[in-house]
């Protein structure tokens, strides 16, 4: 069967070099098609479900929202686990199924579950399913300040005309507003006035609810024509809102004016946002499972550009606090850059131990091709370029190579050895190609398998491990196989093009100097090992046993630590102390970073 590829590829070489040229052409292609992340997907199908439970301590909302919810989905289909936070009007849970199930099946599984709990909840508790988000968190943090307008009117901006056109970017999961002062309309009750008209507190409620807003007032049917009425009554006039009807007291109607003021205020603040120790509202942006981070925040931020010119001059709006995709630009391209500069230690290497450029050329063709083949099978099997496959790739470069060095320096061999024959006794340069060839091609061959065999272990490991590995090793097993098809087809044929040139083997019949002069110091070297079989073999032994001490006393880590270029600094106080103590403090410490030179922001 190889032996027939090899045999077929030196009979048909413009359909082998087409090939070739359209395996670059693809890769390229490719290459601009696929997504870039940092990581492979690690989001493990998780549903969140949030529930308000309307200012219930911890401890009641543990017992009567947590733990029914709780229960009604331990037994669903698929669910591996479930986690829970319970806090002062809040209700977290996590349902977490297994790897591979499909999400939006597991959202209905909960979903239905929900449905169930209507009348075990406390009443007006609704739990609520969280948006579908990416493991990798917040992908851009974007900052709203300004010196003239107030808080209030940037929270407005961030609520109505930032956060819009964010989400109507596709792929962006959920938006965060952090800060500023949230726009409400409020009642200041005044008990005096109230307790006088005999108005409760019910009341004033009730018809705080009920105003400013439209009502149906059926239809008119009159000449064959049928009207509908409608009562308009929706406003945001405060003199209109403080006219609306409470009760009748003595035959006279009181309003809410009567009883109360009507302001224009802030929501009760639980935290606060600022940039540069200045007050600003931050908008905190997450994506969707199995999206591009590049291309998402490259939309986000051309919708951005576009609704800052309709924004107030004085407003400033900073799309660098945070921003995810220049982590991963700069780690894929940390990768990329490693996989250059390997390379070109290979091309370095080659040259220096084959002495010729055409050999090395030879050699050298199966990397490009090698790697564009992987490419196009990992976007075939729906990867994408993440520093694992990167890493797998860079890994494999040394490899690569091998297949085709073997094979182009017994077939360099085999020429020369030819070309040294007289005229009469020279066999036909097809014959010396093919049968170097196959002469190495079954440990080329075994070679090649049992690296392979070394990295299938990775493909048994399951969760988070197997997520982040398994991309590593069908990157380098398909680049390697890749390499291996490369110098059963191309390598052969590119010997026979431009290594059977007379005139070049007479330029090149002895090896190069550096081999001479290795392959001498390699001899002697052997010769001194077999005579000093025990000052080899205990230092040997000396030294495994050292490196398997060291290897037990040496730290364990998933993942080594990256630099991102930004750091998350957390603060915790003693329990009670105020938001606005809070908020002093963290000021504080942001001036203080903000003195180190190389702090950005």
């Amino acid at each position: 069967m190889l032996n027939k590829i090899i045999n077929y590829s030196l009979n048909n070489k413009l359909f082998v070099l087409l090939g070739a040229v359209l395996l670059i052409v693809g890769g390229l292609f490719t290459v601009q098609k696929m997504d870039v992340d940092v990581f492979p997907d690690l989001t493990a199908p998780t549903v969140a479900v949030m529930t308000d439970a309307h200012g219930m301590s911890a401890e009641e909302v543990e017992r009567l929202v947590t733990f029914h919810i709780e229960t009604s989905v331990n037994g669903a289909t698929n669910v591996r686990r479930v986690r829970s936070a319970s806090m002062q009007g809040y209700s977290f849970v996590w349902v977490e199924f297994d790897w591979g199930a499909d999400i939006f099946k597991a959202r209905q599984v909960v979903s239905e579950k929900m449905v169930t709990l209507g009348s075990v909840l406390p009443e007006g508790i609704v739990p609520v399913l969280a948006p579908q988000s990416s493991i990798m968190g917040e992908i851009l943090f974007i900052g709203l300040k300004s010196d003239s307008t107030s808080q209030m009117e940037l929270r407005t901006l961030a609520e109505w005309v930032v956060k819009p056109a964010i989400l109507a970017t596709g792929g962006v999961s959920q938006v965060t507003i952090i800060g500023g002062d949230y726009k409400q309309y409020q009642l200041l009750a005044d008990p005096q006035k109230m307790d006088f008209l005999g108005v409760s507190m019910n009341e004033l409620a009730q018809a705080g609810r009920s105003f400013s807003a439209n009502s149906s007032g059926g239809v008119v049917r009159d000449f064959g024509n049928e009207y509908m009425i409608r009562g308009m009554a929706r406003s945001n006039d405060l003199e209109e809102l403080g006219n609306t009807h409470i009760k009748t007291v003595n035959n006279r109607p009181v309003v809410v004016s009567d009883v109360a003021e009507v302001v224009i205020g802030s929501a009760v603040k639980y935290g606060y946002a600022s940039e540069n120790a200045e007050p600003a509202v931050i908008i905190a942006v997450s994506k969707q499972p199995n999206i591009n981070t590049l291309k998402v925040t490259e939309n986000i931020e051309k919708n951005l550009g576009e609704i800052g010119k309709s924004l107030p001059r004085d407003v400033v709006m900073n799309t660098r606090i945070f921003r995810q995709a220049d982590f991963i630009e700069s780690s894929v391209r940390n990768v990329g850059s490693a996989m250059l500069e390997g390379a070109l230690f290979v091309v370095v290497i080659l040259f220096l131990f084959l002495a010729s450029f055409r050999t090395t050329i030879i050699s050298i063709v199966a990397i490009p091709l090698s790697l564009f083949g992987t490419v196009i099978v990992l976007h075939f099997l729906g990867m994408n370029i993440n520093t694992m496959t990167l890493g797998g790739m860079t890994i494999a470069i040394g490899s690569l190579v091998d297949d085709a060095i073997i094979d182009v320096e017994n077939v360099y061999k085999r020429l020369r050895q030819n070309h040294r024959k007289p005229r009469e006794e020279r066999r036909p340069v097809f014959d010396i190609v093919l049968n170097a060839s196959i002469e190495i091609r079954a440990s080329i061959l075994n070679a090649t398998l049992i690296i392979m065999v070394a990295f299938i272990p990775l493909f048994f490991l399951t969760g988070m491990e197997g997520r982040m590995l398994k991309p590593l090793g069908v990157a380098f097993i398909v680049a390697l196989f890749m390499s291996l098809i490369v110098a059963m087809t191309v390598t052969p044929l590119m010997c026979k093009l431009l290594l059977s040139n007379e005139k070049y083997l007479d330029k090149n019949k002895a090896d190069s100097w550096l081999t001479v002069r290795l392959t001498s110091l390699y001899e002697k070297s052997l010769e001194w090992v077999l005579r000093n079989k025990k000052k080899v073999l205990y230092p040997t032994i000396g030294l495994f046993l050292v490196s398997v001490g060291l290897f037990f006393t040496m730290g364990r880590s998933f993942l080594p630590e990256f630099n991102e270029g930004a750091l998350v600094i957390t603060a915790v106080t003693k329990p009670g102390v105020s938001p606005e103590e809070t908020n002093r403090l963290g000021n504080l410490m942001e001036t203080e970073l903000l003195k180190i030179p190389e702090v950005a922001s």
